[in-house]
This record gives C-alpha cells, sequence and structure tokens, in this order.
C-alpha cells in the first residue's frame, strides 16, 4: 500500500470555512448565499471524489500541517475508510442546500444566513473529522462539530430551543473532555504518538500494556465520543430535535451523529484493532451493550406520535447498528457496520426531508394528524415509505445490505442471540414505521381544517425533489452496493 502526500486533503477541509466566510459576506443577497453554498458544496464533492480513485488503487493519501510535539501532528489522511463518510457527507451537502433553501423560505425563517454559515462550518468540522490521521486531528475536529452545530440547535431562540442546545452542548463537550480527551493523554504516554494504525488488524497499542488499562481506553472512547447516540447517554439527540428540520436532517444523517459513529469505529479498528479487542475479549460484550440501545430506542420510538420524535430514537437505534457489526470482528460484521454510515444517511435523510415538507406542506407534526395524507402528497410520502423500507432491511433497498451481513456476521460470531437481537428490531422497526405510511395513504382525514389555511399539497418542488433524489439512490445503492462496498472490501482485516 502506498502513501503519498497530496494537498487535495488540505483543499477539502478548506473549502466548507472558506464558504462559511463567503455566504456571510453574500447574506443580504438571498439568491447568491444560496448559490455560493451551492458551488461550495459542490466544490467540496468534487474534490472528495477526485481522492476516491486512488484510494481504491490502494494509496493512502496524507498531509502533515504542523507538528506540535513529537508525535503530535496535525496531519490529513484519506483512506477506504475515510471515503465512506467523505463521499456521503459532502454529496448529501448538496442535495440539502436545495431543500434548506426550500424550507427555510416557505416558513420565512429568521436568521437564515447565520443558518446556511453555521451548516458549512458544520461540514467543515465533519470532513475534517474524515480525513483525520491520529487523535489529536480527529478530536479537534470533533469538537468543532460541536460547537458550530450549537448555533443550529438553538435557532428559534425561544426557551425550548435554548434548553435543548445547552443539553446538546453539555452532553457532548462534558463527554468528550471528561473521557476522551484523559484518554488520549494516557495513550500518548504509553505510545508516544496518537498516530492510527495503517490497518485494522494490528491497533498501535504494544503487549506490554496491562489488559486492564486497554480496556479502561476502550470503554472511555466508546462511550466518550457520544455522538455515537449509545444510551444512556443518548438524551442530547432527542432533544436536539427542536431545531429546524434541515438541522435535524443533518444532525442525524450527514454530520453530527455520524461523526460520532466513525470516531467509534476509527478508534475500534485502527488504535486498538480486531486481534487486541478480540484477544481482550471486547467483541461481543460490546456487541450486547449496544443491543440494549438497538431495542429499547427502538420500543421508546413505537410510543412517540411527534414525528421528529420517532425518526430521533429510530436514530439512536439505527446508529447502534454500526457499532455492533465492527464489534462482531468477523469480516461480515464489520463490512455491515460500515457500509451502514451510507446505507443509514441516505435513507435518513430521507425520512427528515419528508417530516420537513409535510410540516411545511400541512402544518403537521402528530402522526395521529396526517391521516390521508398521502393521498394529497404522493411524492413526499412515497419517498418516505422507500426510506421507511430501507431502515426496516427490506430486500431492493439499501438498508438491507447491512442487516443481510450483520446477520451473516452473528452467524460467523456463533451469537444466535445477536441474530434474534437484529430479527427482533426488523420487526420493531416495521412496527413504528408501517402505521406513519398506512395512515398517510389509508386513514380518514382530518375533518375540522382551519379555514385560514389552504388545503394541504406538496411542498415546494426545491423540498420534494431532493427528497425523492435521496428515496431514489437508496434504491440503486441496495440493488448496486458495489461502490460503497469497494472502500469496505479494503478495510476489511
Amino acid at each position: 500500500m502506498e502513501t503519498v502526500a497530496d494537498p487535495r486533503l488540505l483543499l477539502a477541509v478548506v473549502i466548507p470555512l472558506i464558504g462559511a466566510g463567503l455566504i456571510m459576506l453574500a447574506g443580504k443577497r438571498p439568491n447568491l448565499r444560496e448559490g455560493v453554498s451551492f458551488v461550495t458544496a459542490a466544490a467540496l464533492f468534487g474534490t472528495v471524489v477526485s481522492l476516491v480513485p486512488g484510494v481504491l488503487g490502494g494509496t493512502t493519501y496524507t498531509w502533515t500541517l504542523f507538528e506540535l510535539l513529537p508525535g503530535l501532528s496535525f496531519t490529513l489522511r484519506a483512506d477506504a475508510l475515510s471515503m465512506v463518510f467523505a463521499v456521503t457527507a459532502s454529496f448529501l451537502w448538496i442535495v440539502t442546500v436545495f431543500y434548506a433553501a426550500g424550507y427555510m423560505r416557505g416558513l420565512r425563517e429568521h436568521a437564515q444566513t447565520r443558518f446556511a454559515t453555521c451548516f458549512a462550518l458544520a461540514l467543515f468540522g465533519a470532513v475534517g473529522c474524515a480525513f483525520s490521521d491520529n487523535l489529536l486531528t480527529l478530536y479537534l475536529f470533533y469538537e468543532i462539530v460541536s460547537i458550530t452545530t450549537y448555533p443550529l440547535v438553538a435557532h428559534h431562540q425561544d426557551r425550548e430551543g435554548y434548553s435543548g442546545a445547552r443539553k446538546y452542548l453539555a452532553y457532548l463537550t462534558a463527554t468528550a473532555k471528561g473521557l476522551v480527551l484523559p484518554a488520549m493523554v494516557l495513550l500518548y504516554v504509553l505510545n508516544g504518538n496518537l498516530d492510527f494504525a495503517h490497518n485494522a488488524t494490528d491497533g498501535v497499542l504494544s503487549e506490554g500494556v496491562h489488559r486492564g488499562i486497554v480496556t479502561g481506553l476502550y470503554i472511555a472512547f466508546l462511550i466518550g465520543f457520544a455522538k455515537n447516540g449509545l444510551m444512556p447517554l443518548h438524551q442530547w439527540l432527542p432533544g436536539a430535535m427542536v431545531a429546524p428540520t434541515p438541522v435535524s436532517a443533518l444532525l442525524h444523517a450527514v454530520a453530527v451523529v455520524k461523526v460520532g459513529v466513525f470516531a467509534t469505529v476509527r478508534v475500534m479498528l485502527y488504535v486498538f484493532g480486531t486481534e487486541t479487542m478480540a484477544g481482550l475479549n471486547l467483541g461481543l460484550p460490546t456487541a450486547w451493550f449496544v443491543s440494549v440501545t438497538i431495542i429499547v430506542a427502538s420500543i421508546i420510538a413505537l410510543g412517540k406520535d411527534d414525528l421528529k420524535a420517532r425518526l430521533a430514537f429510530s436514530t439512536v437505534s439505527q446508529l447502534a447498528y454500526i457499532v455492533l457489526g465492527v464489534a462482531l470482528l468477523t469480516p461480515y460484521g464489520i463490512a455491515g457496520g460500515i457500509i451502514h454510515i451510507a446505507n443509514h444517511a441516505f435513507a435518513k435523510i430521507t425520512l427528515f426531508f419528508c417530516a420537513g415538507a409535510i410540516y411545511v406542506a400541512a402544518h403537521q407534526k402528530k402522526i395521529s394528524r396526517m391521516g390521508g395524507l398521502g393521498r394529497v402528497m404522493p411524492w413526499t410520502f412515497g419517498a418516505f415509505a422507500i426510506a421507511s423500507l430501507s431502515m426496516i432491511g427490506v430486500p431492493g433497498v439499501a438498508g438491507f445490505i447491512t442487516k443481510w451481513h450483520l446477520l451473516l456476521g452473528s452467524w460467523d460470531a456463533g451469537s444466535i442471540g445477536l441474530i434474534l437481537v437484529l430479527l427482533t428490531s426488523t420487526v420493531l422497526n416495521a412496527a413504528y414505521f408501517g402505521p406513519v405510511v398506512y395512515h398517510a395513504f389509508f386513514g380518514r382525514p382530518e375533518a375540522v381544517q382551519d379555514a385560514a389555511e389552504p388545503p394541504a399539497r406538496e411542498a415546494s418542488m426545491l423540498m420534494v425533489v431532493p427528497l425523492v433524489l435521496t428515496a431514489v439512490l437508496s434504491v440503486l445503492i441496495g440493488i448496486f452496493p458495489g461502490f460503497f462496498m469497494q472502500f469496505v472490501q479494503l478495510v476489511l482485516p
């Protein structure tokens, strides 16, 4: 495997930062502001995609900006795992630019320039995490994501918004500073550096380190990267639902939670490695630990009548699939976990796009009040149905690829219990998504409607086209999973 220094890594990280500045300058001209957002997102995606052929050819790209201390540098790196996250996030930013324009204008939201600026800054942090070559770089960008998304969560600037944003920031910064940072310091003392390993097998810790210390470090990282949404440190995630729907889509599909699970996966595979995890018996206990999140979050989702709240707990459950797959330490399991970074992103962003379109067009948040809306909003609820099938894991949609690999991985790990967990979660997925779709298409419409409100209809094309596109892509990824699976195969030990 060849390692090449390439300034395109720095360019990919800097593009959103420059874009954020230009968005601020264009703030008083909405069309120019949104044009700048689109060009920035497209430029980022183009830069990321330009790295694809080399990475698939076995090249690892790096770029060092500076060194703080021996073994502590600010270095970027693009490898196969990076590309799964970076390609997904950069592409979905393009789609979200159009959707957000339709949503924010449709509701005549205030502070749209601040919103677009912070959105770009959040992608700056997310891409930085994707292309981090060591724990120091990853940690810095992880914190940037937390800080830059705070104004997005508190966007409405009311009591509920500030409360949700405070909880959001408190959970994420407290766990990062209280667990991840001390673990990094100890790892540096033990190793003399914070670099990631070059493959997913070996890890970076020497055999002479006491197994109790290694286990403690592992637990600190697993829990400390609380953006991964694992229970019991998941409460920030449903609390952040007070934000506008494009922010929820960003939080749940593109940037924040994916930064959390990406960081978790990166540490599991490239700090500890599969051999160390297997030797210390860390794999299956982790899988069982996250299984609690998968089942409990799904049960909670069943009882939520607010659509975004139901989707929030669905996210908590679905993120745990990624950690579970890697914790299985089998090729099928690891493949299922990593591919779900992309599969979940396309389906979940579709679901949140649909929730926003429903609110803008019909002013409804409660599932119980969406009876018959599918008949007047067929494109929106059709896309919602497709994305729901992906979350459930029906063949022909992206989520099936995830669950098939996880089931095979659980079988290879010899755990019938985890197979039952996955099957139970699939039934629960169907139980909380199915009624939404059924009620929308076959339920009785609300008998009383405010005469001042226009009848429900599809939202603007700026919103409907993106949600249909991401739904279609979920199907295409389910039928032709080869693009992302190429990267996954390069990661496998």
